[in-house]
């Protein structure tokens, strides 16, 4: 398996982590009986981390998909080469290190990585479209 499809794989991981964070954070604030609940209650605004955690699995589903897309591209045209490999890679690694640094609240440090990550994945397409 070449290394765009390796980085897809660690790409599902990532977003397993971002959703098993964001839960586990989400239940110690409201508890385990709310869990496994119905869910039903009208409950209390979340605290700062789950609200962060929320934001950060809501941009990472926001751009996964798009990654997905310019992968299953590269591999069905044949356009692989280093720089895609490249820029899967940043993309894997920035938005692996977005997720903590928007969980502690880090602000500008978090908007660089996000922008790393966006550079690796135009890096990821860019052979689709010139």
């Amino acid at each position: 398996m070449n290394t765009e499809l390796t980085i897809l794989a660690w790409g599902c991981v990532l977003a397993l982590v971002h959703i098993f964070a964001t839960a586990q954070v989400r239940t110690r604030q409201y508890g385990t009986k709310w869990n496994v609940g119905a869910r039903d209650e009208a409950l209390p605004p979340p605290s700062p981390l789950v609200g962060r955690l929320e934001r950060a699995q809501a941009n990472f589903f926001e751009t996964f998909p798009i990654v997905i897309a310019a992968i299953l591209i590269v591999e069905v045209a044949h356009l692989n080469s280093r720089w895609t490999a490249l820029g899967a890679l940043l993309w894997l690694v920035a938005r692996a290190a977005y997720l903590p640094l928007y969980a502690a609240g880090i602000p500008v440090v978090r908007t660089l990585v996000f922008s790393v990550g966006f550079a690796g994945l135009i890096m990821l397409l860019r052979p689709a479209l010139f």
